[in-house]
């Protein structure tokens, strides 16, 4: 059995892990598929790195350059790279699983950061009742390299648009990422009512406590939804009744525009829901690995 070591490089991991799991690197124009570890081979708390440990920047993007490489695949895991400029970081982006998304230094550290995540994920799928479609995914497939922005290689956070971001959804399609959008809401409220309201402090004692990690999240995701002509009052999510009217309305204004032909604004929908699917889950993991509480329940 291989497990990750706790606190471990992606970098040094990667050359002490067995050939038969190393990610692959590849050649432009080809595909690349290597075995996902499984829960047990993967310690999910290995090296915890959180876009929110660098907040989320300049959201502006404009996705150019997109090269696909490959096809999608029911075990498989597609997987977009999106490089940001002079090779300065990395994102893997996990286009059928809205929230995964994983940015390192380089191509094979990001996708294996994203196999590290994955049995976190796991939960996310559960709640969405696609915990078996998740379960039987047992490669990754990188089928689209992509350009980003400054912030990409700023932040390690995906600020451009793919492809597969810009191409047409069913309604079915539609559904089922706002289902998972849905879903890492769910995770989130668990986690933000169970977590201690202090946090741990960082090795220079800063960082930010609970609620202001929800408050930020919250106030994010309402200049977001002002995109599809939401425009919740300030300080409205923070309560039960405000929080379920502002979500109501935010799934109500993405299927409008999604049924008219519509992006909001410069965004994708596509776009849109993951990259809201993705910063609701990254604060929700960054309240789960600075609890306090842990080890004492």
């Amino acid at each position: 059995m291989w497990q990750l070591p706790l606190l471990e490089t992606a970098e040094t991991r990667l050359h002490r892990t067995p050939a038969a799991h190393r990610p692959i690197v590849f050649p432009r124009g080809h595909v690349v598929a290597h075995t996902i570890l499984t829960p047990n081979q993967v310690d999910d708390r290995a090296a915890p790195i959180h876009g929110s440990q660098w907040d989320h920047g300049n959201s502006r993007s404009k996705g150019a350059g997109t090269l696909v490489l490959g096809v999608e695949m029911a075990n498989e895991l597609r997987v977009t790279l999106e490089m940001g400029p002079k090779g300065k970081k990395v994102v893997a982006v996990a286009p059928d699983w809205p929230g995964l998304e994983r940015g390192a230094k380089t191509r094979e550290a990001a996708i294996e950061r994203l196999q590290c995540y994955l049995p976190r994920y796991a939960k996310v799928a559960k709640l969405a009742g696609m915990d078996a479609e998740f379960a039987a995914i047992t490669t990754v497939d990188v089928v689209e390299q992509y350009s980003g922005t400054g912030s990409t290689a700023f932040w390690g956070i995906s600020f451009a648009f793919s492809g597969i971001d810009r191409h047409d959804m069913s309604s079915e399609d539609l559904e089922r990422e706002l289902t998972l959008m849905e879903a890492c809401w769910a995770f989130f409220d668990a986690l933000r009512v169970r977590v201690s309201a202090e946090m741990q402090k960082g090795p220079r004692g800063g960082g930010r406590d609970r609620d202001h990690i929800v408050r930020h999240t919250f106030g994010t995701e309402q200049d977001w939804a002002a995109k599809v002509g939401v425009l919740t009052p300030q300080g409205a999510m923070l309560t039960d009744e405000g929080l379920k009217a502002h979500r109501d309305a935010y799934r109500k204004a993405i299927r409008a525009f999604h049924s008219e032909g519509k992006m909001a604004r410069t965004w994708p929908l596509r776009y849109l829901i993951r990259h809201t699917a993705y910063h609701t889950l990254d604060h929700a993991w960054e309240m789960e690995d600075k609890d306090l509480t842990v080890g004492v329940r």
